[in-house]
């Protein structure tokens, strides 16, 4: 027997189930299928040692739900108040089985339609995709989304790397490591995350990378890490005696290689995509060392139509530059997904709201968006709120993808304006506002910084703001 479904859904980690949530509040038919035995299952093993990076700040001094999740990076977007993380602990930074509890909590309480125990052994496709999981049973469905994550170890090309000890697998007690030297390959969330576990026990901990460690208040990435011991690229690791002797060509030395002997090595490069799963006609192309599919500006497999991918594989489309790989940005990219996917295949258009085409109404729009926006603020330069002229009106879009606006339908628009928040060089957050004509860039107007992020002056904001439209709209007068 096959069980046939419109959305099939690989994965009740958080980005399937914030998925699932779109599809049951439009009453889609739809299956999300779970290895595990309950709803996120990755956070019962990781991170390793159980802390999260993703901030939950409970006292915000504002009571707008909408702003206070520019602070909370956990929860799942829903109408239901008491599905907020930030109900679940007062912690800053969660212990991960916290989060375990609020997914199981989150699919229980919006009765999302999954399968647990169910892991995905075979996709293949003919008119649809089909799938098989362990047990042998069988799916149908024209559209499959993949919300799995990169769930198979990154191990890049070091010979003698498969001497070393796996992050996914290394013991976590500290005291495992007492008055050893400790070689730490990565400069990620998992190796910093390691090398702190073990900044009490260990005698020396060297984190190697590649090239120079990014630093957080400099990317806004929080993958980046916030200190660095050892920067170089590693040669080769030899196994030696009882440990290990590791060549390495330091970046900021011009002494050549240097073979420096460890007690222990740790590979911590994260991890990638295992497509391992599709057959051969149907296997999503990869990029970045294989380690993500290739998307399209809808998150749609650039070889597999139809095979669309939700969640921190999404971050393939803005790698390492904005919060794509984390819950408190794909949590809007799984939303603006499910808006896409309404409008693609049951011609539900993206929901607009009217303004008229008034300097002071688009100003004033325009300024109320960008001080409470928590989707802006999060995926900043990734999405984008999209004003569409039309005669004396405009229709006002909110939370479009950056790329999806300038490689789609709207593209060919004839005037069109885009909201985005912004870092500037010396990192400050600010509105930009862009005019375009048929995809061409016309004007683009950079709102003052303030320190609290606080754009609501008459003077310094409003009034430069609306000057900037009343010069736009006059132009495209004289244009028409």
């Amino acid at each position: 027997m096959v069980t046939r479904t419109d959305y099939l859904v690989i994965g009740a980690g958080p980005a399937g189930l914030q998925l699932g949530y779109f599809l049951e509040r439009a009453g889609r038919d739809y299956l999300i299928l779970e290895a595990g035995p309950t709803a996120g299952t990755f956070f019962r093993t990781f991170p390793r040692h159980r802390q999260l990076l993703s901030i939950n700040k409970q006292h915000t001094g504002s009571s707008d739900p909408e702003l206070n999740l520019r602070m909370d990076w956990n929860s799942l977007l829903s109408d239901r108040e008491r599905l907020l993380f930030t109900r679940y602990t007062e912690r800053y930074f969660p212990d991960a089985d916290t989060m375990v509890r609020y997914l199981s909590d989150f699919a229980e309480a919006l009765g999302l339609n999954i399968h647990y125990g169910c892991r995905v052994i075979r996709v293949t496709r003919e008119e649809y995709f089909h799938v098989v999981d362990q047990h042998g049973s069988e799916y149908e469905a024209p559209l499959l989304i993949v919300a799995t994550g990169p769930s198979k170890p990154y191990v890049p090309d070091i010979p003698g790397i498969e001497t070393a000890e796996l992050y996914g697998t290394v013991t976590v007690n500290p005291r495992d490591f007492l008055d050893q030297r400790v070689l730490i390959v990565g400069r990620g969330n998992s190796a910093f995350e390691t090398a702190e576990n073990l900044v009490e026990t260990a005698a020396v901990i060297h984190l190697a990378g590649p090239s120079s460690v990014g630093m957080t208040w400099r990317s806004h990435h929080i993958g980046h890490l916030r200190e660095a011991l050892l920067e170089g690229h590693i040669r080769r690791i030899d196994r030696a005696d009882d440990g290990y002797l590791v060549t390495v060509s330091l970046s900021r030395c011009d002494k050549g290689a240097q073979r420096i002997p460890y007690d222990r090595v740790i590979v911590c490069t994260g991890f990638r995509f295992d497509n391992s799963i599709f057959a051969e006609d149907c296997r999503p192309e990869l990029v970045i060392d294989d380690r993500f599919p290739a998307l399209t500006s809808e998150w749609e497999s650039v070889n597999v139509p139809d095979l669309y991918f939700a969640g921190s594989l999404m971050q393939v489309r803005d790698f390492k530059r904005s919060t794509t790989g984390f819950i408190h940005g794909f949590r809007y990219c799984v939303k603006a997904l499910h808006r896409i996917m309404e409008q693609r295949y049951h011609d539900v258009p993206w929901p607009p709201r009217g303004l008229p085409a008034d300097p002071e109404a688009l100003a004033v729009a325009v300024l109320c968006r960008a001080n409470r926006t928590s989707a802006l603020w999060q995926q900043f330069g990734r999405l984008c709120d999209l004003v569409v002229l039309e005669g004396a009106e405009v229709a006002y879009y909110e939370e479009l993808p950056v790329d999806y606006v300038h490689e789609g339908r709207v593209a060919s628009r004839e005037n069109f304006f885009t909201v985005t928040l912004e870092y500037t060089a010396d990192a400050a957050l600010h509105p930009v506002v862009r005019h375009y004509r048929q995809g061409r860039l016309l004007a683009e107007h950079h709102v003052a910084e303030n320190i609290d992020n606080d754009w609501t002056s008459e003077v310094a904001h409003r009034d430069p703001l609306r000057a900037f439209f009343g010069d736009e709209l006059e132009a495209v007068a004289v244009y028409r």
